[in-house]
């Protein structure tokens, strides 16, 4: 069956990566939800996806004089004082407030809604007995290659999560195969077709899983990986009928923006 991913938690109808998004994603019933993993300029861990700050917070406004917006320019202090989830309301950037999925009473209350840490997100995952995919980010931040990985798992030590309530996922598979070297009973999934425009290069298949993207993927590539006996899982589908499709096809796992269609759906 192929299991239903709330992609940076409910995005489509809360904002992205922040707690209410993935408590909103827990209630749709989805198998289980994804974020990203960045670092701030302290060598702190939060749930966050752009290099910059400009689209989903209001960081102009609080540090107007700052000479740059890039995350890993902000210590912790200041990323927690940010607002993450007043943009979504501002730009509703999927409709659905325009549409009535999203009622402006609940839009209103995203307001101030903050950045959290990979801790925070771990720890509402096991109080919920949930599971979440870890998708660690590699912008070539000058900082030792093996941060974030090694600090993630500090991090998911410290929570005391069962280990089987995590996936570590990337697209730099250097830091999955040091993952898979320390703790091998976390499970890794290695991302592929991080551009558009670049075919899918599945490297040496070391990996049990791959996340693709789907717009790449043809039915002989998941042909191929399941005769290898690995897992594919797509990113990031919003189409019922695309879905539906890959569904078809065998795939383990879907990405989407609309858990809560889903869900419902399949």
């Amino acid at each position: 069956m192929t299991q239903v991913i709330a992609h940076r938690g409910a995005r489509s109808i809360a904002p992205e990566n922040t707690l209410i998004a993935v408590k909103t994603a827990y209630k749709t019933g989805a198998d289980l939800w994804e974020t990203d993993v960045n670092v701030t300029g302290d060598c702190q861990l939060v749930l966050f996806h752009d290099q910059h700050l400009l689209r989903c917070t209001n960081a102009v406004s609080m540090f107007p004089l700052r000479h740059s917006y890039l995350l890993r320019d902000f210590s912790l202090e200041e990323i927690l004082s940010l607002d993450a989830g007043s943009y979504f309301v501002d730009t509703d950037p999927f409709a659905q407030i325009s549409k009535g999925a999203v009622t402006k009473e609940t839009a209103a209350s995203f307001k101030k809604e903050g950045v959290p840490t990979l801790e925070q997100g771990l720890l509402f995952t096991k109080k919920m007995n949930w599971k979440v995919n870890l998708e660690l980010k590699d912008y070539s931040s000058g900082l030792k290659d093996t941060i974030i990985a090694d600090q993630t798992l500090d991090m998911i030590y410290h929570t005391k999560i069962a280990l089987n309530r995590v996936v570590i996922s990337s697209f730099n598979h250097d830091w999955l195969k040091r993952v898979m070297e320390k703790e091998p009973r976390i499970e890794v999934q290695a991302l592929v077709g991080e551009s558009d425009k670049d075919p899918l290069d599945f490297g040496d298949w070391v990996f049990p899983t791959y996340n693709a993207n789907a717009r790449l993927i043809d039915p002989d590539q998941i042909n191929r990986l399941k005769a290898k006996g690995k897992k594919i899982n797509l990113f990031t589908i919003n189409d019922p009928k695309v879905f539906e499709k890959f569904v078809k096809l065998g795939v383990d796992g879907i990405f989407t923006d609309f858990p809560q269609v889903f869900v419902k759906r399949f």
